[in-house]
């Protein structure tokens, strides 16, 4: 199946907008995309998730869609204990991304948190779901100081899974790296075991959606469906 599976190496690395770059880039490939949150937390019933917000920058272009929501902001194990609800068996996402996947050149399944985050009280994770679905995993990072050990410990949570790692994505690039970021373009591959396939510049998720699909492209590496060519992005106007 074409099912790549998008985790972080922790909250607010910037995963939604990257999993929006990586579906633009395909669809301007001229591919087929869907994009699945199965578990959103913190929003209300009413309120957009990363689900809206991947559909409004790639311009309703992709087929959205998530499985369960809670309105704490929490893990999705303990979100759902809270709100009294039942979990997210890892068993149906598996099932849904196949299902999107035979109606679809690639499906992007987007976590919530890091790789390791629970769904359940039986301890299973997003990398149980890329297991049953035997999918590559790309990690989204931070750009800056600490970003090296998240990326390891994911990267070596994944080898003990026998899970690829597709690659690193770093989710937001400041306009204005400092020391340990620009040190980190060389040294993340060798943490990650994987190579360095895009740089998102910091601000993008807040683009209008013509402009994010024109540029999405220009921040991926051509593994992704891009042309970028390694160098730092320019910064948003």
């Amino acid at each position: 199946m074409a099912v790549t599976v998008v985790t972080g190496t922790g909250t607010g690395v910037g995963k939604t907008v990257a999993t929006a770059a990586l579906a633009a880039a395909a669809v301007a490939a001229g591919r087929t995309v869907a994009v699945l949150k199965p578990a959103q937390t913190g929003v209300g019933p009413d309120e957009p998730g990363d689900a809206a917000e991947v559909a409004r920058l790639t311009g309703g272009a992709v087929t959205c869609g998530e499985l369960a929501r809670w309105p704490d902001p929490l893990a999705p194990e303990a979100a759902a204990r809270r709100a009294g609800q039942p979990y997210l068996p890892p068993e149906r996402i598996a099932e849904e991304a196949a299902r999107l996947a035979a109606g679809h050149d690639l499906v992007l399944v987007e976590g919530a948190g890091g790789l390791l985050v629970r769904f359940d009280d039986r301890g299973t994770t997003l990398a149980d779901v890329a297991v049953m679905l035997r999918a590559p995993v790309l990690v989204v990072a931070a750009a800056g100081l600490g970003t090296l050990n998240a990326t390891a410990l994911t990267a070596e949570a994944l080898r003990a899974r026998a899970l690829e790692c597709r690659g690193v994505v770093v989710g937001s690039w400041p306009a204005r790296p400092d020391l340990a970021a620009r040190c980190n373009l060389t040294d993340l591959p060798p943490a990650a075991g994987a190579p360095l396939l895009g740089l998102l510049p910091e601000g993008a998720g807040g683009l209008d959606s013509a402009a994010f699909r024109e540029r999405a492209a220009m921040w991926l590496a051509p593994e992704l469906d891009g042309h970028w060519a390694g160098e730092p992005p320019a910064p948003l106007a």
